[in-house]
């Protein structure tokens, strides 16, 4: 059974980008995660970075419709 959750480890090798990109990235709020534990470690639920995929798919369409009418 995959995993619900995801570590900010997970997400930079998923969409492959730095610590400090996945940290901006829920810190801003456009990637929804919650913190667990003492010291408070986030995790990201599996689903909620697809979404994030999704959208960021979605917003690219749009600027390539607006630069191509």
């Amino acid at each position: 059974m995959p995993s619900r959750f995801l570590t900010l480890a997970d997400v930079q090798e998923v969409l492959n980008i730095s610590s400090p990109q996945a940290y901006a990235l829920v810190r801003s709020g456009d990637l929804p995660a919650i913190q667990v534990g003492g010291r408070g470690q986030w995790r990201i639920e599996a689903s909620e970075l697809e979404s994030y995929i999704e959208r960021q798919y979605e917003a690219n369409r749009a600027r390539i419709a607006a630069d191509h009418p």
